[in-house]
């Protein structure tokens, strides 16, 4: 071949190299002109202020490393309800739930996430959690300690129902759970256990939020049963010289798990920014606001931070007591289950 031929060949080369990588930067510039400008954080009732805190240093870490604004859009509701609002069409680009088995259902129902989700994050891609804990009037003029005075004939107990709110069915598991601790394991007399307390529920609200506004607004009930951060929120917003904060003997392990939805983020473009969101919660940043909101953290320093403003309780977990969340969403959950008949001549 010629000296000729050979520049030839080579300028045809170049060319095409100069060709191919314009395409891939056009690609490349294509995909960032496609994602969204937002994203769609589906989450739980009562977490609208730790959000709204959360949510702003986000955005200006993203605007900072990525150079492109991002708003998160906030949907909140008991989290079983927003798990069926995703299966019939809501575009939530991630979720912030406070139970396992409503973020299990995007994959057993709709094939939304996969089937291990959970490893997607770290601690089982629950970046915090809580407990059910109880918030009474000043002075606790009830005398409310424990579970047992929720079961007591002169106390109205105010918490959402279970079939809506993720933060209900931790309270009817904890309540479960310190039933079993009395009772030896006994179920049927755990069962009657926590039917006295439903029975002393005069309204069943359908999220957190609506429960609390119930006690707080509304004067109805003695005792609140809600996430520990929901009461002390509560005591910051309306008066702590007006409510106390009563954490009970024993309590459940509240988890609040995330996921990416990824079949809607696929489709949207969003994964990128919706995975750096979620994993943003565990950064000490968000941890620290976390804290701050009454959250227990899962960051070991800013756990240690904090230690002081959580009092000790005796956490049980899902797995320990119940044999898991697979096993308590047959026995308990399942139309006929046990939950339905704590529910009976309500």
């Amino acid at each position: 071949m010629t000296l000729r031929n050979l520049a030839r060949a080579g300028l045809g080369f170049l060319l095409l190299t100069g060709l191919l990588a314009g395409g891939v930067h056009a690609r490349a510039d294509e995909v960032a002109a496609a994602a969204p400008g937002d994203i769609l954080n589906v989450s739980y009732d009562v977490g609208r202020e730790l959000f709204a805190e959360i949510n702003p240093v986000f955005q200006a870490k993203w605007k900072a490393e990525k150079g492109a604004d991002v708003t998160i859009n906030q949907s909140h509701g008991g989290t079983s309800k927003q798990a069926r609002s995703i299966l019939e069409g809501l575009q939530a680009d991630v979720v912030t739930f406070n139970q396992v088995t409503d973020v299990q259902l995007l994959h057993d129902k709709g094939q939304l996430i996969p089937a291990d989700w959970q490893a997607k994050f770290p601690n089982k891609s629950s970046p915090f959690y809580s407990l059910p804990s109880f918030l009474v009037r000043a002075g606790n003029p009830k005398n409310i300690k424990d579970w047992d005075d929720l079961a007591r004939d002169d106390v109205k107990v105010i918490f959402p129902n279970p079939k809506t709110s993720g933060n209900a069915r931790y309270t009817y598991l904890a309540a479960t759970a310190f039933a079993l601790d009395k009772f030896g394991g006994d179920q049927a007399k755990a069962t009657e256990f926590v039917k006295k307390i439903f029975a002393n529920v005069p309204v069943f609200d359908a999220g957190g939020r609506a429960a609390t506004t119930t006690f707080v607004e509304r004067g109805i009930g003695d005792v609140l049963v809600t996430f520990e951060a929901e009461v002390q929120g509560a005591r910051k917003e309306f008066g702590a010289d007006k409510y106390d904060a009563v954490t009970p003997s024993l309590s459940l392990l509240a988890e609040f798990p995330v996921a990416v939805v990824e079949s809607v983020a696929a489709k949207r473009g969003s994964q990128d920014v919706s995975t750096a969101y979620l994993n943003f919660l565990y950064t000490p940043e968000a941890q620290e606001i976390i804290a701050r909101h009454a959250y227990r953290a899962t960051d070991g320093t800013v756990a240690k931070a904090h230690a002081a403003d959580f009092p000790a309780v005796k956490l049980v977990t899902a797995e320990d007591v119940f044999g898991g969340w697979e096993k308590i969403a047959k026995e308990h959950f399942a139309s006929g289950g046990l939950l339905d008949q704590a529910f009976v001549n309500q």
